[in-house]
This record gives C-alpha cells, structure tokens and sequence, in this order.
C-alpha cells in the first residue's frame, strides 16, 4: 500500500493514480492522512480491498504523507561509512535528537535558504504505526506503518557555532524536512532492512548506499528509542545518513539557489527539491 497526501487529503497510490480515502470509504475514514494512525489495523484492512483507479497523481500537490507527528526523532551518525568521516568513535548508543515538525514539507517542495551553510543528508525515514514502549527487537516491525524518503537538511554554520553542535534548531528551518513522496507499508518489500539509498545534488551523485550498512537498523532503532520513550502512531523516524554530506567533503560543498537535490530509495521513489532566498 502506497498512502499520500494530495492537496492535503489522504489518498492511496496505484501508479499514477490516487484513491481519495474519504470518498472510496463513504467516510469510514476521513480526508486527514494524520487522524489515519489512530485507526492503523482498520485502515489497512479496509484498504487492501480498494482495487484502484482514481484519478492522475499530481506530483506538485504533493505534501508530507506524515503532516503533523506529535513527535519526530533523528538519528546521527548511524552509517559506518559516515562515522568514519565525522570522526566519531563506534560503540556508542544512537545520536538522537529531533527535527521541529514544522519543519516537515513535501517531497517537491521549494525550500527557502537561510543565511549560512546548508547540507543534504538522504535518509530512510519510518512512521510508527500504534503506540510502542519497552518494545523487544523481534517485534519492532510490528510497530512500523511504512518508509519515506527525506532529507535531514541541516544549516552547519548555526549547528556548529557554540561550544556543543546545536542539532535540533539547525536543522528544522521551514522545508528543512522534505518527506515522501508516499509511505509505502513494509510488506510491499523483499527486504526492508536493505534498500538502495541515493541523493544527488544537480546532477552529480553524492551519497549512495544501502540501508543494510545501518549501524542501527530500524528494529534497533525502535527497541532503543522505546526503550526510553513512548513512541505514538503516526511519530516518524528520520533513521540517518550514508557518507557524501557537503560538510564533510574537501572542498566543502553546501546548497545553493542554482542546485537541485533529487533524493531517492528503492522501493519508494523520490524527492526533487529546488531552493530560493
């Protein structure tokens, strides 16, 4: 199953085409994509029934499959080829911090630079589908809705300029969250655990990976975090970055107003986000 968020409406995807989830349902579940998580079971039963048809998909109406979690964690440092080249030392429990909801955007969205550095970072993103707390390893997939694409952009100027990296408010300017273009539940993979990852910024390949290189992978991910915090249906999981980041590279290299980052996963699609001032 392939859930949107078309001009703001809940729709299921069958390729080119969306199912309008109020309307197909004659209102058993209504328009909000958000208000769907607190049904989770129903509305996948319900919607494995729905044959397709519907209408073309519009790409530009295109909003965060996710709109409103009540939370939303980030992973730091969670692929060892970009351990490596952040310098961080292994062994060491998730880097989590959080990303502002407000900043979350649709996956084609215009984000507007800030003054400063901005850098990509693609990562497999995860939504929780009914509420999880003390969660053991071999059920935390249970847990799981679906994967998203997204984008952790992240302002580096702002991030690193005290004396401790200042994550969350750096890296949740407005757009800074792009998501999608659809949550796509787990069963529609081989394996979930080991997806092509790439990002390209205008054309020049910059990160490309698997998501099986994860040092954490999702199940980790979810005992971990549960194991502290209740995690809520609809809360997202941005789950980390490959290496290729533009702060790491020599020179450095940060977005600007002529760039185009097109992020993508397999099994899932793409992001193709441009930029203003």
């Amino acid at each position: 199953m392939r859930l949107a968020n078309l001009s703001g409406r809940a729709v299921l995807v069958f390729g080119d085409s969306a199912v309008d989830v109020e309307r197909a349902s004659s209102g058993a579940f209504g328009s909000d994509p958000q208000a769907l998580f607190e049904h989770w079971a129903a509305f996948v039963a319900w919607a494995e029934s729905v044959e397709g048809g519907g209408e073309p998909v519009d790409r530009s109406l295109l909003g965060p499959p996710v709109p409103r979690p009540q939370q939303v964690f980030a992973i730091g440092i969670n692929y060892r080829e970009h351990q490596a080249e952040a310098g961080y030392p292994e062994g060491s429990l998730p880097v989590t911090f959080t990303k502002f909801p407000t900043c979350l955007t649709g996956p084609d969205a215009v984000v507007e630079l800030p003054p400063g550095s901005v850098d990509w970072e693609v990562e497999l993103v995860i939504a929780i589908s009914r509420r999880a707390h003390h969660v053991r390893k071999e059920e935390a997939w249970d847990h799981v809705a679906g994967l998203m694409v997204g984008q952790d952009l992240s302002e580096r100027e702002d991030q690193l300029a005290g004396q401790r990296p200042q994550f969350s408010l750096a890296k949740s300017y407005p757009g800074f969250g792009p998501t999608g273009p659809w949550l796509v539940t787990p069963d529609e993979f081989e394996d979930p655990d080991d997806l092509a990852i790439t990002c390209s910024l205008s054309g020049e390949v910059m990160q490309d990976s698997r998501t099986s290189a994860m040092i954490y992978g999702v199940a980790d991910l979810i005992y971990e975090l549960s194991r502290v915090c209740v995690l809520l249906p609809g809360d997202i999981i941005f789950t980390g970055t490959p290496s290729g980041i533009g702060n790491a590279r020599t020179p450095k290299r940060f977005i600007t107003v002529d760039d185009s980052l097109r992020s993508g996963i397999e099994g899932i699609g793409w992001l193709e986000n441009t930029f203003t001032v």
